[in-house]
């Protein structure tokens, strides 16, 4: 039974029960006035009848009236309080069943009723919050997912004609037979660079990124990797510079593989976007008191002040033209920034357009905690 005809029987039944009551009593009371002013007085029945009946019939009357007003006026201020709040409520509902999640509910009726809108409204604004990180989450993954088939593709048709180029007999020196190996051994490193950086993109979503804290000393540990990523932009005809002016001793709580990805991923990021013949990358580690700071400097082109606060974002594009010709997954810079914060540290840029940029990140230095004696 639907709760308007629950509410209409209702009002009936406000009405009708104490009427039927009154109605009996009155007449009853009508009828012991009667024997009793004839048995005291010796009156006609017929006499004070029709005084009687209409005595009845006037309080019938008014008490019709009154139990009508109240009745009614009940019965609407229940039907404001509940059943106007469920229409909207009903209507909410076929809102998101059909898909549309931009109206606003406002809470209204009796407070069991309200505090029920509100919770609806609540639902309704997560569902909406949800829905829209999905499309964002699914445009995102699209989006990477062809970033990333555009890298493989350049290193898969690179080793596939160099293989064809062996298998062909056009290495027919050992200077060549060489070469090509080498340059598939260069892209097949390339293709595992790709493979992992989407890897480790899906354990950022689920906060499954697997570090190994260690206590690093400093002066060691960037020595080493300039050393190592010296070798490798001499190859690309990079010039490197290094400088670190930090102490001998001065350690820091960090993982060595995702620390050295941070690194990568900058220098990366700062190749991919170079326009100068002559490409210059510099990297400078100091001493600012709790902290350690590392700053790696290119030549490059720069980035505008608008987009500069914006570069760690994922997904984030300065150029979208610029960015599809390069290639790129992008995301490595938003992979620097997670790293970064889950060492306790931060990361930030400043940039020169078509003078270079200079990208900053720092780490907690170590510090040893006398026990209690």
């Amino acid at each position: 039974m639907k709760l308007k005809t629950r509410i209409f029987i209702s009002f009936l039944i406000i009405i009708l029960v104490p009427l039927i009551l009154t109605c009996t009593v009155l007449f009853g009371l009508g009828m012991f006035q009667v024997k009793t002013l004839e048995a005291r007085y010796g009156l006609d029945i017929v006499t004070v009848a029709p005084q009687i009946r209409a005595l009845v019939i006037d309080a019938v009357i008014t008490m019709i009236i009154i139990l009508g007003i109240t009745g009614l006026t009940l019965s609407l201020w229940i039907y404001h309080g509940i059943i106007t709040p469920l229409d909207k409520l009903t209507k909410a509902t076929k809102n998101i069943r059909d898909g549309n999640l931009d109206f606003t509910l406002e809470p209204e009726g009796v407070d069991e009723i309200s505090a029920l809108c509100e919770d609806f409204e609540e639902m309704r604004q997560r569902l909406k919050a949800s829905t829209e990180e999905s499309v964002v989450f699914d445009k995102e993954n699209k989006e990477l997912i062809s970033n990333i088939s555009h890298d493989l593709k350049t290193p898969i048709t690179a080793v596939k004609g160099y293989c064809e180029g062996i298998m062909d007999g056009v290495a027919d020196t050992p200077e060549k037979m060489d070469k090509y190996i080498r340059t598939i051994y260069n892209k097949s490193i390339e293709m595992n660079r790709l493979i992992n950086e989407l890897t480790f993109y899906s354990k950022i979503d689920t906060n499954r990124i697997p570090y190994t804290f260690n206590k690093i000393r400093v002066v060691d540990f960037f020595n080493d990797a300039a050393e190592e990523i010296g070798l490798d932009l001499e190859t690309k005809g990079v010039e490197f510079h290094y400088d670190n002016s930090v102490g001998s001793g001065v350690m820091v709580i960090a993982d060595v593989e995702q620390i050295k990805r941070v690194i990568n991923n900058i220098i990366s990021n700062s190749l991919k976007y170079t326009n100068k013949d002559h490409s210059t990358i510099r990297i400078r580690v100091r001493d600012v008191g709790d902290f350690v700071q590392v700053e790696m400097e290119d030549n490059g082109k720069g980035i505008a002040a608008k987009d500069i606060t914006n570069i760690f974002d994922r997904f984030y594009r300065t150029d979208a033209s610029r960015n599809s010709s390069k290639g790129g997954s992008g995301i490595g810079l938003s992979i620097v920034k997670k790293i970064m914060e889950d060492h306790g540290g931060k990361v930030w840029a400043t940039s020169r357009e078509n003078v270079g940029t200079t990208m900053y990140f720092v780490l907690r230095k170590y510090q040893e905690v006398p026990a209690n004696e």
